[in-house]
């Protein structure tokens, strides 16, 4: 069996909180995942994604941004995609830490984790990416609501009004990517996924499914966007030794 530990570790002098599933057998890699704007790493998405991969060798970490769940620190909207790529950059050295110096790793990321995850591994390449309905830019998203800004005690409505990114040029340095949305997701349009794909150099893929939504309710969806992202990951993998078929 898998095992789960809860760790911590800092980035920028801020404790953040983590999860960490390890496999049972031999660790031979490893994916870091982030979630989504006001979101935390109890994601369902992500905890199937963990466990499927601890099936293959491959241990997963999902933590919580500062600001968010149980981490440290608050949202600054005017730092906050710079914020979250050093929060990311720290999990990636912490995991080499507790891992292996040499182990490689991978990165996911959800809505504007994936926006994270781009701007990232565009500056510290990675062997494989997967982003989820991630935003190219602010512009044509959704902003969040009021019901959800209340909900979050460290974003003000201001705040949320000041929110602003676009990392086009970040996409255009991507590599080994798999993109993936659903036509339907109501809070950022499905054509963001077409321009990350466009965009990004080869080796790429592009998953987007009929209709859908934001939060991937779809069971049938969910099960395809598990075993995608496996084979995805163990490709790049596949050469390191004890990869399990």
């Amino acid at each position: 069996m898998s095992t789960e530990e809860t760790i911590r570790f800092m980035s920028d002098g801020l404790q953040l909180t983590g999860t960490l599933h390890c496999p049972e057998q031999q660790t031979i890699a490893a994916v870091i995942g982030c979630h989504g704007l006001l979101a935390n790493r109890h994601s369902p998405k992500q905890i199937a994604l963990a466990e499927a991969l601890n099936h293959i060798g491959i241990a997963y970490l999902r933590f919580d941004h500062r600001g968010c769940g149980d981490s440290q620190g608050r949202i600054v909207p005017a730092s906050l995609l710079a914020d979250r790529c050093r929060d990311l950059y720290h999990a990636v050295e912490i995991m080499k830490t507790r891992l292996a110096p040499d182990i490689p790793v991978g990165m996911f990321g959800s809505s504007f984790g994936g926006t994270v995850v781009i701007a990232t591994a565009a500056v510290h390449p990675v062997p494989a990416v997967v982003t989820y309905a991630a935003p190219v830019h602010s512009q044509a998203i959704q902003k969040p609501s009021s019901q959800q800004i209340q909900a979050h005690h460290a974003l003000t409505q201001q705040d949320a009004d000041a929110f602003s990114f676009d990392i086009s040029r970040h996409a255009a340095a991507m590599r080994n990517i798999l993109v993936v949305h659903c036509q339907g997701d109501e809070i950022v349009p499905s054509d963001h996924a077409r321009q990350i794909h466009a965009a990004s150099g080869e080796p790429k893929q592009i998953i987007i499914f009929d209709n859908g939504d934001h939060r991937m309710s779809d069971a049938g969806d969910q099960r395809h966007f598990v075993e995608a992202c496996v084979a995805w990951y163990r490709r790049f993998f596949e050469n390191t030794a004890g990869i399990q078929a």
